[in-house]
């Protein structure tokens, strides 16, 4: 494959990029190199390059307009547009179409035409949108951040911001465009997408970010770092909340100043440091970033915290790992404030150095101190909230002595092999454009998903192998989890990709598409069971119910309210008698003890396998369901070839109604396919011996 990257924002280059230097030379141009040379050093890409916009300006001759050039290994595309000088990303809106002119001449001059874009921020979307139409190379789009996102932590701010309307509409025009977006994490593919009238769930897949880990691991501080902190400090030695982000409103940087001056506690037990860009002279930053130091030193002033809070004015890539390890070497905290968090690199570095976290509950730190358990998640907008998270970690050392050690899960984790190899799968499946297939459909299988169809790694291993002998099966899964965090787990254990997934306890459909990459959401289901719902109506009328308590924003769904029971017995019973007295019909779905789901009445795991049988013309005894636990009861109750794997909980086999069920000797996958061997062994038994 031949990848054309195409990014305009920020100052680009190769190797040592002097991030902080503009208000958009930021982490996406970490991303997009670490992207480039994990997808060029192995996989299926023969050629990448960069295009990225020309200028001249002060800020270095590296960066006005050449040719295709390498830099230490990469190849870069500097092109001119309408405008010779630099532009904040709030201009570039005005730019694309004399950018994109100049990127078809310099394709139609090439021997071989690039198979694929990958557009960063919308601007470079609205580029690859005029390629495509002239020439019809597709792309696929990766937004970094998103300005209806910035609209909304912004508040009344957001009306400062220049051109904001424009970019958002920029973005849905990218978003109804791109073959594919890419986003990092799932608060960006189910949260912050949602709000855009063009979300399409099934056309996003998330991508973790990698990172380059390991020379973190080995972070060790150094006195030129130690004596540029310590000049400010009084007391050198006590612990550190240290924050690393560029100086623009949405890093929140002035809130946790807030946070730590308005908190006496907070400030007796750490000290304060804010590594903020880089400057040389506060007046030659553009507004947006001299406004951001500028307050955070009136803020320093108004609490009249000299001598406790260090604010270097540069530091240099190479100095990084040395700074996280001066605040680890302290039993400090890494603190990310964001409004809203894309992803976060900076918790990854901090996290393999050995760092506890506090970090904000609206974006990629979700999934990152979920994967980790290494620190607290805390409210953006809230300065008690975000000084209360640090102090319960500053409070207890054996908490801080597990969030540390946890940290380095990242390592393994967020590795950029593993993110090339799923970015190589995606990009070929999409360029394939396979034809919907026209194979005979004879049997459907529908699995769960969590210790069910995975928990067992050699088990999922051996389904995927017997998976691609069934040639007449439709393969599905019905889940609890959302669409984005079915399809994470599946892709992280290396499970068969479902033709048909059942999603968030049975209230969403969706079907994978010719290309074999995308999904779409089966529009007939949700008007089915959009019918009778009203979802603020079972939220007040479950409000204050003791034993109750609601899951994160992010477990919630248009057709799904998600609790936490207090394990109560009784608790599905009392939440169904609220509900009746509402006037309110539901399904209550309660598994594991702990989980307790709300649903439409026509929405259950059951029902949405039932409408996929009827889907695909099948009878009740050619489908094969499989489960281990409450919530798939609808679902074994439903189909008379039921299967529980050995590993059940919630007493599932002596269920009298699930009598029907085959409960299999075998855990996990294996199990699966056991029970799906036995029924239709039972079957070949039944049939006259004159068709055998």
């Amino acid at each position: 494959m031949f990848l054309l990257h195409v990014a305009l924002q920020g100052c680009l280059r190769a190797e040592n990029v002097a991030y902080g230097l503009t208000a958009d030379t930021g982490g996406h141009i970490r991303y997009l190199l670490d992207l480039v040379r994990a997808s060029s050093t192995a996989g299926p890409v023969r050629r990448t390059v960069i295009a990225t916009r020309g200028f001249v300006s002060e800020l270095g001759d590296e960066y006005a307009p050449a040719p295709v050039r390498e830099e230490s290994g990469i190849e870069i595309l500097r092109l001119a547009s309408a405008r010779p000088d630099y532009l904040p990303k709030e201009d570039l809106w005005a730019e694309t179409e004399s950018f994109a002119e100049g990127l078809i001449a310099w394709i139609e001059a090439q021997d071989e035409r690039p198979d694929l874009i990958h557009a960063h921020y919308a601007d470079a979307a609205s580029v690859a949108a005029i390629v495509e139409d002239r020439l019809g190379i597709p792309f696929v789009f990766t937004a970094h951040s998103l300005g209806r996102v910035k609209a909304e932590v912004m508040g009344a701010r957001a009306a400062d911001v220049p051109h904001l309307d424009k970019r958002i509409e920029i973005e849905e025009a990218a978003i109804a465009r791109a073959s594919l977006v890419i986003a990092s994490s799932r608060d960006e593919a189910e949260v912050q997408y949602a709000g855009y009238r063009e979300y399409d769930p099934g056309r996003i897949r998330i991508l973790p970010p990698g990172s380059d880990l390991e020379r973190f691991g080995a972070a060790t501080a150094c006195p030129k770092v130690e004596a540029s902190i310590n000049r400010f400090l009084n007391e050198p030695d006590k612990p550190v909340l240290l924050a690393l982000a560029r100086p623009v409103a949405k890093k929140n940087l002035c809130a946790l100043v807030r946070a730590y001056g308005e908190n006496a506690e907070l400030r007796q037990r750490a000290n304060l440091v804010i590594m903020a860009g880089n400057r040389q002279d506060l007046s030659s930053l553009d507004g947006e970033m001299s406004g951001e130091i500028r307050e955070i030193l009136c803020l320093i002033d108004r609490y009249d915290l000299y001598g406790h809070v260090a604010y270097p004015k540069t530091h240099r890539p190479d100095d990084v790992a040395a700074i996280y390890a001066y605040a680890r070497d302290r039993r400090g905290i890494f603190v990310n404030p964001a409004l809203n968090e894309p992803f976060g690199l900076t918790l990854l570095e901090a996290s393999a150095v050995g760092l506890p976290l506090v970090a904000t509950d609206s974006g990629g730190p979700n999934d990152i101190i979920e994967m980790c358990g290494n620190g607290e998640l805390v409210d953006p907008q809230s300065t008690q909230a975000i000084a209360e998270g640090a102090l319960r970690i500053l409070r207890d050392p054996a908490l801080w002595d597990r969030y540390a050690a946890a940290g380095a899960k990242a390592v393994a984790a967020y590795d950029w092999s593993r993110h090339a190899a799923r970015y190589h799968e995606l990009v070929q499946s999409l360029l394939a454009r396979r034809q919907a297939s026209s194979a005979r459909v004879e049997q459907l299988l529908i699995c769960d998903i969590d210790n069910t169809l995975v928990g067992c790694d050699i088990g999922v291993q051996r389904f995927t192998q017997w998976r691609s002998e069934q040639d007449a099966l439709v393969f599905g899964v019905a889940t609890g989890r959302s669409f984005h965090s079915a399809m994470s787990i599946l892709e992280q254990r290396n499970a068969p990709r479902p033709q048909v997934m059942i999603t968030s306890v049975g209230s969403e459909i969706y079907h994978l598409d010719s290309n074999g990459t995308t999904y779409t959401a089966d529009p007939d289901w949700r008007d089915t069971v959009r019918r009778g719902w009203n979802r603020q109506a079972v939220h007040l009328a479950l409000r204050g119910l003791p034993g109750l308590v609601p899951q994160a924003a992010l477990e919630q769904r248009a057709f799904k309210l998600s609790y936490f029971s207090d394990g109560d017995r009784e608790i599905t019973s009392r939440v169904r008698e609220r509900l009746e007295l509402a006037g309110l019909r539901c399904s209550v779905i309660h598994s594991h003890g702990r989980y307790l789901d709300i649903l439409p009445v026509r929405a259950s795991k059951g029902t949405a396998v039932d409408f996929v049988r009827r889907r695909y013309g099948l009878p009740e005894n050619a489908v094969f369901v499989a489960g281990d636990s409450g919530n798939d009861i609808e679902m074994l109750r439903t189909i008379p070839q039921a299967i529980i794997v050995a590993n059940f909980s919630d007493d599932l086999a002596s269920l009298p109604s699930l009598k029907h069920s085959y409960v299999a000797s075998a855990t996990y996958a294996r199990g699966v396919i056991e029970g799906v061997l036995h029924f239709r062994n039972k079957a070949r038994a039944a049939w006259p011996s004159s068709v055998l």
